[in-house]
């Protein structure tokens, strides 16, 4: 077994362990410290939406890519001095082409840019594609997405609350879904990555993940609660930061093996193709993922412990356990009294023995003045007293 296995297997049957819940005010400050900081991002920088939501057009060219592809492509086009142009932002695709992104133009003004980029790539204007996006499809998308949320975040809290039989997973569960998309997209935000269609795909999967991780970690949750306020040896904290520690390897191996698949096509969308789709979907996966994840060991199983711990019946039960607790250190901590009495009767005891061992042994001096020894007070042996016993002849008469 590998080391991280025999950790896994100790960490299950509860012979080490972190307290997770224990630590939960750390958890929940640093959390509340990231989306701080992603809901600044968010209202100071905003998100730098795609050509899909905020409208413009968008050319496409088949070209050598280079190094100084990007720049000279930018160039071009901001040669034009078309109206309301704006920074254009050139991309490269799979190095043999070459994308142009800029605002809403007038139709005169698409075909001088249209024109300025094919003589830049050295090819007719006609090979040189273009579509106009308006600003509305794009907001028809935000719609769709902002709808397809919040159905998703009703839906999950019905399904967790009819499987667990219990409302405050169920919130639990949305906070901790909610965290993870606050984080996500604020990062979007304070990097200035493009939002896309794209990327709300991912962010969307990213909640699914999240709460596959979190149904995992409550359902050992309810199997370590099942009937705890029958006993008198756990807390519902206790119980919960046991299944979590259960189940923390499970995570982990999860999220690497998910994480790896999802940086590969990452680093090729990012530095073999140079933008599009496969690199948003997977930036927002691998951000997603990566949070998810943390919220699930972290985040989620300590609100619900929160949550279950202000109940009455926990409130008695965690008292009951205190008591217990403060019992067993009060008789571990109390000294071994020795009692008094108990020297004295044992040396008597053996001070009994001595004389009757005494007694039993003839004297010196019976032997010296040929008097009979005194009788053994040793009882007979069972079988030695039911038979009679052999009369012992004087010595003058022995012999004959």
């Amino acid at each position: 077994m590998s080391k991280l296995g025999q950790i896994g297997a100790k960490l299950h049957r509860g012979e080490v362990s972190y307290d997770f819940i224990g630590h939960r005010k750390f958890w929940f400050s640093l959390s509340a410290v990231l989306v701080i900081i992603s809901l600044a991002g968010l209202f100071v920088r905003g998100l730098a939406l795609g050509i899909e939501f905020k409208g413009g057009v968008e050319y496409e060219a088949k070209v050598k890519v280079t190094d100084s592809t990007v720049q000279d492509f930018g160039d071009a086009v901001k040669a034009t001095d078309a109206k309301d142009l704006g920074d254009p932002v050139v991309t490269t695709i799979n190095n043999e082409k070459v994308r142009v992104q800029t605002k809403p133009l007038a139709q005169n003004d698409i075909g001088t840019v249209r024109a300025a980029i094919a003589k830049e790539a050295g090819i007719p204007a006609e090979q040189v594609t273009s579509q106009q996006i308006g600003a509305s499809w794009g907001q028809q998308i935000a719609n769709k997405a902002i709808l397809a949320l919040i159905v998703f975040l009703v839906l999950v809290f019905g399904v967790i609350w009819l499987y667990f039989r219990e409302a405050k997973a169920s919130m639990a569960a949305i906070i901790a879904l909610v965290h993870d998309v606050t984080i996500t997209v604020g990062l979007y935000a304070l990097i200035g990555f493009d939002v896309t269609p794209a990327t709300v795909i991912g962010v969307l999967t990213i909640l699914g993940y999240s709460l596959y991780d979190t149904v995992v970690v409550f359902d050992k949750v309810r199997e370590n609660t099942r009937g705890i306020t029958g006993s008198n040896r756990y807390t519902y904290s206790d119980a919960t930061n046991l299944a979590v520690n259960q189940t923390v390897v499970r995570s982990i191996n999860t999220t690497v093996t998910a994480l790896l698949p999802i940086g590969a096509i990452l680093v090729v969308g990012t530095v073999v193709l140079g933008t599009g789709p496969l690199k948003d979907l997977s930036l927002a996966l691998f951000v997603g993922v990566a949070i998810g994840a943390y919220s699930s060991i972290f985040i989620a199983p300590a609100l619900l412990a929160v949550f279950k711990e202000r109940e009455p019946g926990m409130q008695a039960l965690s008292k009951r356990v205190s008591a217990k607790k403060a019992q067993l250190a009060a008789a571990a901590a109390a000294p071994v009294s020795v009692a008094t009495a108990g020297a004295p009767a044992g040396a008597a005891a053996r001070s009994g023995v001595q004389d009757s061992t005494r007694q039993d042994t003839p004297r010196k001096a019976d032997r010296a003045t040929g008097t009979a020894p005194t009788p053994s007070s040793r009882p007979m042996k069972a079988a030695a007293a039911g038979r009679p016993q052999p009369t012992r002849k004087p010595r003058s008469k022995r012999g004959k």
